[in-house]
């Protein structure tokens, strides 16, 4: 499990990150077994890939904040090939839980790398719960640079899939969210009711809560998984798109008052709904 962090240090220690940004003044809470093992304001903003960042820890504040119940342990060394260590394996341990994939940066990191001397990346999901401020952290750390809008719109909308009609409308909520495609979210009842086969794919967006999916079964031996999805309790800040239906534009035709839009390239081309993007 722990070997795991390994290639990301060794990527990140080399090549450094792809953005940072300190969080001050907000505050970051971490529960663990019942603990709330740390809380700082000195947290920073760590993109490992271009989608979404990851919260670090300056290692200085494991010894000034960290609960009394918290325990550090310092396991390997990450090394490069020529034997300069860039990381440490850290162990957090709370009474008899233990997180074993956290990772402390060394304080000697320079050039691309030196934004991250010093700091401690814990996995996300090893933590039973992030706060900023007093508030949970749903899914991962939201986008500072993302912002989303949904815009009712009475434009014609057509979708095909696998060169078959099976969507047409005069009425969706537009989803714009910061570097992805327009987002059409429509009536389930503007769906051929025939092609839909409910999947038991689930994935989580902190933006619009949990999303539920459909299969398209086309009849002919051709069965399009996980193209289209909904959310029946989505967040507040999404709560317009309730029970509406979405395809993706990567995987669908799609066509807007007669004209048929590009297929974009996302980072969900060629992936299934849920997987992580590649560091």
């Amino acid at each position: 499990m722990a070997g795991s962090l390994a290639p990301l240090a060794l990527k990140l220690a080399t090549q450094g990150p792809v953005r940072t940004l300190p969080i001050f003044p907000r505050l970051i809470r971490l529960l663990f077994n019942h603990t709330y093992i740390l809380q700082t304001t000195k947290a920073v903003y760590i993109w490992e890939h271009p989608y979404y960042p990851q919260i670090y820890i300056p290692a200085s504040e494991f010894t000034k904040h960290a609960h009394k119940a918290l325990k550090i342990s310092h396991g390997d060394e990450i090394k490069t090939d020529d034997g300069k260590p860039v990381a440490q394996y850290w162990n957090l341990s709370v009474g008899d839980r233990t997180i074993d994939k956290a990772i402390a940066f060394s304080d000697t990191l320079s050039g691309k790398a030196k934004d991250l001397a010093g700091l401690v990346k814990v996995d996300f999901e090893s933590v039973d719960q992030w706060f900023e401020e007093d508030t949970p952290i749903f899914v991962h750390a939201k986008d500072p640079f993302k912002r989303i809008e949904i815009l009712s719109s009475t434009r014609h909308i057509v979708v095909r899939v696998g060169g078959q009609k099976v969507a047409e409308t005069g009425f969706a909520m537009h989803l714009y969210e910061t570097g992805l495609p327009t987002r059409f979210y429509m009536p389930l009842t503007s769906i051929d009711a025939s092609v839909l086969r409910p999947s038991s794919t689930t994935t989580k967006c902190p933006y619009k809560g949990t999303a539920k999916y459909y299969n398209v079964d086309l009849g002919n031996g051709k069965v399009f998984e996980d193209v289209v999805w909904y959310y029946d309790a989505p967040l507040l800040e999404s709560a317009t798109i309730v029970g509406l239906c979405c395809f993706y534009n990567e995987k669908v035709e799609i066509e807007l008052d007669g004209e048929k839009l590009e297929s974009p390239v996302t980072h969900f081309s060629g992936k299934k709904p849920g997987e992580k993007p590649s560091i």
